[in-house]
């Protein structure tokens, strides 16, 4: 195997083809999007070189700054309810449930391969008005509280997006935490325990500080995802009312694919990936820096 390993034909042989994919699918388009950052057009009308002016116009644009609000919002939001509820969740697992954990696991867990589109559908009719009066506004109108046009209004569309993607995501976070949570020694919580550390003292002293690692990993996939979020707001909200729930990743859909202006649509792209980059490096740089006091 060193032998192998230590041939530079050998490897090139075997990462390769690899590497070739990996170049003709995810670098070319890369560059190839970064590109299209200095130019204005599309395919049909040609290309014009415009310099920086997609980034002025991007700064400038008062929808591209809604969305991109509504993206930091959404995403701040949602990484702290997934995070919170999945540890809950976990920790539930570990020291409440124990081995019969293992049903409720799987019942939580189900939503999360549940198709985007089933889910939409299913919270449209939970919330929905009209034609029909959903669950959620029976319930209000039973106690006399009124219906509410849940998808209708921006502050209230948000709160249900919020929802649907925490009840379809908490399965997995819990999973993945519950994974770093079990990896504990037994002894370690048992000497605390015989130390007299025991609930909220537990968990914040001995439990947190030990799973931080997988914490901070899912703290990271969360951030990304919600960052990143599509399909969940296309299948619910369409970006309604209004942009009011669009975010940068819709509104580089529609620049690109509706409006024609590729080179636009590639800027937002590229202002997505930058933030996505800088709160990555923050939080690992939060966590060293913790890391480095403990």
């Amino acid at each position: 195997m060193h032998r192998t390993l230590g041939d530079p034909k050998a490897v090139l042989v075997l990462l390769g083809p690899a590497l070739l994919v990996y170049t003709l699918v995810m670098l070319v388009p890369i560059f190839w999007s970064l590109g299209y950052t200095v130019m204005d057009g599309n395919a049909l009308r040609g290309f014009e070189f415009v310099g920086f002016d997609n980034f002025a116009r991007f700064f400038q644009d008062p929808t591209a700054m809604e969305t991109l609000w509504f993206t930091v919002r959404y995403a701040l939001v949602l990484t702290v309810l997934q995070v919170v509820v999945g540890y809950l969740l976990a920790l539930l697992y570990v020291f409440v449930l124990r081995r019969s954990s293992s049903l409720v696991r799987t019942a939580v867990f189900f939503p999360v391969i549940l198709p985007t589109v089933a889910v939409a559908l299913l919270f449209q009719r939970m919330f929905e008005l009209a034609p029909t009066v959903g669950p959620v506004n029976a319930v209000l109108d039973f106690l006399s509280l009124g219906s509410i046009d849940w998808l209708g209004e921006s502050g209230t569309a948000f709160w249900v997006i919020i929802a649907m993607d925490v009840w379809r995501s908490m399965g997995f976070y819990a999973v993945l935490l519950y994974a770093g949570i079990v990896d504990i020694p037994d002894d370690v919580i048992e000497s605390a325990r015989m130390d007299g550390a025991s609930g909220l003292r537990l968990v914040r002293s001995i439990v947190i500080p030990m799973s931080l690692p997988v914490l901070l990993s899912a703290i990271i996939f969360s951030v990304n995802g919600t960052l990143k979020v599509f399909d969940t707001v296309i299948a619910l909200t369409n970006g309604g009312p209004g942009t009011s729930t669009t975010p940068l990743t819709v509104y580089m859909f529609r620049a690109s694919f509706q409006y024609g202006s590729y080179g636009y649509g590639s800027t937002i792209a590229l202002m997505l990936a930058i933030l996505c980059l800088l709160v990555t490096l923050f939080i690992f740089r939060s966590s060293r820096r913790d890391l480095t006091k403990g």
